[in-house]
């Protein structure tokens, strides 16, 4: 495996260089892709009660109310799913640095 300053590519930063600026002091908040997978676990908490509150729309609701919830769960499946694939790639970079 080529330098990163032969490939043209960066690195992130490693030890205590992490806190010599300020964009690299953010990379804290993602050290062990830990932000990621809590966000991902959020995303797909919140999908499975808007599933459940959908699935229990029975009475008091109209047609296009139970319409527009069973669209807010398929999005915000979908949006959970993108968080779990940004997870699994930030899981990989982390691993291959």
């Amino acid at each position: 495996m080529a330098p990163a300053a032969a490939s043209g590519g960066s690195t992130l930063p490693r030890g205590f260089a992490v806190f010599a600026t300020f964009p690299d002091l953010l990379f804290i908040f993602e050290f062990d892709a830990a932000y990621h997978c809590v966000a991902a676990l959020f995303y797909l908490s919140a999908s499975v009660l808007e599933a459940l509150a959908t699935i229990g729309m029975q009475e008091g609701y109209t047609y296009k109310q139970y319409h527009e919830n069973i669209s807010a769960v398929v999005f915000s499946y979908v949006a959970t799913l993108l968080y779990v694939v940004h997870a699994v790639f930030s899981l990989i970079r982390w691993k291959s640095s």
